[in-house]
């Protein structure tokens, strides 16, 4: 079985809601079992996609910050 491209979203210097209306119009898009990768500016942004998580429930694989840029990796899976 091959491994799904990891999909990206760029969604520096977005703030708050539009990062996560971004991350919803493109999980939409996408397969069960595909990853998206986003890395973000915003500084709730941490907060705003661990409630996006919870409420819509998908998986986060990952979260960094590297300076001002957070990176997570969300999976779909339903």
């Amino acid at each position: 079985m091959e491994t799904p491209e990891l999909k990206k979203l760029d969604c520096s210097s977005l703030n708050c809601p539009m990062p996560i209306v971004r991350i919803a119009k493109s999980i939409r898009t996408m397969s069960i079992g595909e990853k998206l990768e986003i890395t973000a500016t915003d500084p709730a942004f941490k907060a705003d996609v661990e409630a996006w998580i919870r409420k819509t429930g998908q998986r986060m694989i990952s979260f960094v910050e590297e300076g001002k840029s957070k990176i997570t990796v969300i999976e779909k899976i339903k």
